[in-house]
């Protein structure tokens, strides 16, 4: 049996419940924003900081990618927004001499929130392999490292190169190119576990990986469904567009197994209404689906439609299922052959709530669908997916205002990274341009995404591993397994603002760089430089912190890439005759269209040993001048990538564009056959064994990802803890608990071959929840040692974080 990682110092003797929240927002969170800024940053700071963030003048916010509208408000932030920037901006600082005083011994004692408060990382710091400190080390040197390290690995393959989606647009271009140039794909990211699922889907049936609409769709929608989301939470600045759109007439439908609270009503701090006269009230309909039904509930949608189209017409936007899509008839037969018994029992509504709903589609004209995590993180999420994209084809709701997809991203920068190449699965046409603009051949074989670089850590075939931000061992699922990984890397190199659980679960030997963040004043080359970012809906804009640096001894993520490309490729002076590379071998997909061969091909080894030499197939580029000039990064982007045309000027003065769109500018749609596609998808959901629940993880109110913030979760009224299981009461009853009993959470995987794993999370308190008969829900990263590594979504390899089968374990 796996069990959970070594327990830390987490005590939760003063957590206490209250009845959950029925309204988001309001005074409260102001209060609680003003509060957590005044701890962190004091009260000038506070005002300073906060009057920057989403302006055209200051920074992306280091939170959630939800757009804003080209009319600013003077407080362009949330709640948990603030919290972010609070956290980047805090005066604390973690330095040497902190270092000195914890060892890693005692560090690893402390939980996520603790070591998240600690403050801001200010110099680079080395872990020696067998040390029970780290300590300081010069930036030459921890450079000169990292280098050694890529030369001294036999294959490119076995170096992992991780990316956070906070990185600006900059620093992941330069990042994939470093990674490139040694000779692999291995750029797993934090999409992996997150909108992977929603990419192979959309990829699939509309051609491409995006969302369709924009901020003014949402405001102009007749209907919009937010399924398998918490806006309140984890977008609170996407209840002010949900409520602009209700102001002009839409309806909205909130699909989720937990009621949330910002879904409810939203009393929105910035008007008279939502602080004086009770806020707006947000959802007309909320169905409480079965965790991991949502499948069911878009074919009953479908199938309805279809059924009402037969009996009465007028339904279905025939004019553009034949003229844009493929695959009409197939899906029709598919609903036809579904059976309304299954559909009910799949999503636990009856018929007749499955009927009003489809009736509400049927009269809309104009639907958005928005989702998140809830639709994602399940083995049929991809399947899930495209059904609701049949569900729009039907009425033609892809491709004119107010009507689309709308995958609501997380971290701010994430869609931003994988536009300018954070994929293990690059395309051909983007590898051919970075050959052309860089002179070199880029490697083509796919790479690691993030669970088969957990899988390779996990085998010892991983010697490197490099994040560039984030908190991968909080993040990702399997915990113990991750951790028994990474200690069987032998250089873990972290490029981090704050300290994590990642920094205290190491290699053999680690390096902590730390980094400027959003909200530091980034000068170089004599001047101030700014970065890009993309937002959840395909809109770039640039981004300048204006605060002094928490330390001089700082680099940027651009600064720490460039240089290390330096070190690895030379000067980059002149292009190379002919690459030399183990990836010349036709076997493994090379040559492409009639690419010239190299006569002979190096070990591996010798390969990434003349790297530095000038003669290997690396990318050429004045690695100094990109450090010193962001803008001549964003030329490299221009050249390289469609839509970045004119970039420098695009971004000037705050402006902001949008990347192309087929589906949206011109209902044009890159799939095999150019047309949108109805896919015919077998119904699945998941099966919840005799006297078990089905586990969904989810954040808190005061976390982000895999920082915590804070102890309270105020919305659903826990305070003061976060090891707790949110449970139905007669589920509590008929299992032979109490509430407030304390268990341990056991997950029950099976594998093909029929054997049970178990995996355990201990010390959990049992709270009564508004759930669905059968589903439970606990917060992560605390139940991420709950999720098998190899339990993935089909197609997408997106860990199954909202489907986890557990029981329940009475405390000997």
């Amino acid at each position: 049996m796996a069990t959970q990682p070594p327990k830390t110092d987490i005590d939760e003797t003063r957590m206490h419940v209250s009845r959950p929240k029925k309204v988001a927002v309001g005074v409260p969170a102001v209060l609680h924003a003003l509060q957590i800024a005044n701890e962190q940053m004091g009260v000038a700071r506070s005002v300073q900081t906060l009057m920057r963030v989403n302006q055209k003048d200051g920074f992306d916010c280091p939170g959630c990618a939800w757009p804003e509208e080209d009319k600013r408000h003077m407080a362009e932030f949330c709640e948990n927004g603030a919290k972010a920037v609070a956290e980047e901006a805090t005066l604390r600082r973690v330095g040497p001499d902190f270092f000195a005083a914890h060892s890693l011994e005692e560090l690893r004692a402390h939980d996520d929130w603790w070591l998240g408060q600690q403050g801001r990382l200010t110099h680079p710091m080395v872990l020696d392999e067998g040390a029970t400190h780290y300590r300081p080390i010069s930036w030459d040197d921890a450079l000169a490292l990292v280098a050694d390290e890529l030369r001294a690995v036999d294959d490119p393959d076995e170096a992992v190169f991780y990316t956070s989606g906070r990185t600006s647009n900059e620093a992941a271009f330069l990042y994939q190119l470093l990674v490139r140039g040694l000779g692999t794909n291995n750029l797993p990211d934090c999409s992996n576990m997150c909108h992977e699922s929603s990419g192979s889907a959309l990829t699939e049936t509309i051609g491409i990986g995006k969302g369709t609409v924009s901020i003014e769709d949402i405001h102009e929608a007749d209907l919009l469904i937010v399924a398998g989301q918490n806006p309140g939470t984890n977008h609170p600045r996407m209840l002010s567009a949900l409520e602009k759109a209700k102001q002009r007439g839409a309806r909205v439908i909130a699909v989720n197994p937990l009621p949330e609270a910002g879904l409810m009503r939203f009393e929105n701090p910035q008007t008279v209404r939502g602080v004086a006269f009770g806020g707006t009230k947000i959802a007309d309909r909320f169905v409480q689906v079965r965790a991991g039904g949502d499948q069911a509930l878009f074919q009953a949608i479908g199938k309805h439609l279809l059924e009402i189209e037969t009996a009465e017409g007028g339904v279905l936007d025939h004019e553009f299922i034949a003229e844009h899509t493929s695959g009409f008839d197939a899906y029709r037969q598919a609903m036809t052959d579904a059976a309304w018994p299954e559909l009910v029992k799949a999503t636990g509504l009856p018929e007749k709530t499955l009927r009003k709903i489809g009736e509400e589609v049927r009269a809309s004209k104009a639907t958005i669908v928005c989702w998140a995590m809830g639709l994602t993180q399940h083995k049929h999420s991809v399947p899930t997916l495209r059904d609701v994209v049949n569900v729009l084809l039907l009425q033609g709701n892809i491709g004119r205002a107010g009507a689309g997809v709308c995958p609501v991203r997380g971290h701010s920068n994430v869609q931003g990274d994988r536009t300018v190449g954070i994929y293990e699965k690059p395309a051909e046409e983007f590898l051919e341009a970075l050959d052309r603009e860089f002179s070199f051949r880029a490697p083509r074989e796919h790479g690691f995404d993030t669970v088969e670089a957990i899988r390779a850590m996990r085998d010892g075939r991983v010697p490197f591993f490099m994040g560039m931000g984030g908190n991968f061992v909080s993040a990702t699922p399997d915990t113990a397994v991750v951790e028994a990984g990474m200690a069987r890397v032998g250089l873990t190199v972290h490029v981090s603002t704050k300290l994590n659980r990642s920094h205290v679960v190491t290699g053999r030997r680690a390096l902590i760089l730390p980094t400027l963040g959003r909200t530091d004043r980034d000068r170089r080359g004599g001047a101030e430089q700014r970065v890009t970012v993309e937002d959840s809906m395909g809109a770039v804009h640039a981004s300048r912190g204006r605060l002094a640096p928490p330390s001089e001894d700082l680099l940027s993520e651009v600064a720490i890439v460039a240089r290390i490309c330096g070190l690895v490729f030379g000067d980059g002076a002149s292009p190379v005759a002919a690459p030399v590379s183990h990836r010349g071998d036709p076997e493994r997909g090379l040559p492409e269209h009639g690419a010239a061969e190299p006569e002979h091909t190096e070990p591996a080894g010798h390969r990434v040993t003349a790297l530095a030499e000038g003669s290997a197939n690396v990318p050429h580029a004045d690695w100094a001048a990109l450090e010193a000039d962001y803008a001549l990064i964003r030329s490299h982007i221009e050249r390289t990538i469609p839509g970045f045309e004119d970039f420098e000027t695009r971004i000037q003065k705050g402006r902001t564009f949008f990347l192309p769109n087929g589906p949206r500018d011109a209902r044009r749609f890159a799939t095999i056959d150019g047309k949108a596609r109805f896919t015919a998808n077998p119904l699945e959901y998941p099966v919840i064994p005799r006297g078990r629940l089905l586990l969904q993880t989810l954040r808190s109110h005061d976390q982000y990802n895999t920082t915590i913030y804070g102890k309270d979760d105020r919305y659903r009224g826990i305070h003061d803890g976060r090891r707790v299981v949110l449970v139905n009461t007669k589920d509590i009853q008929n299992l032979g608990f109490a509430e407030d009993e304390i268990v341990d959470l056991v997950s029950e995987w099976t594998r093909p071959d029929g054997t049970i794993e178990e995996r355990r999370a201990e010390q959990f308190r049992i709270v009564a929840y508004n759930t669905p008969r059968g589903n439970a829900a606990a917060y992560y990263p605390e139940t991420n040692v709950l999720v098998p590594l190899d339990s993935v979504a089909d197609v997408s390899g997106t860990p199954t974080s909202k489907a986890v089968i557990v029981r329940l374990e009475r405390r000997g």
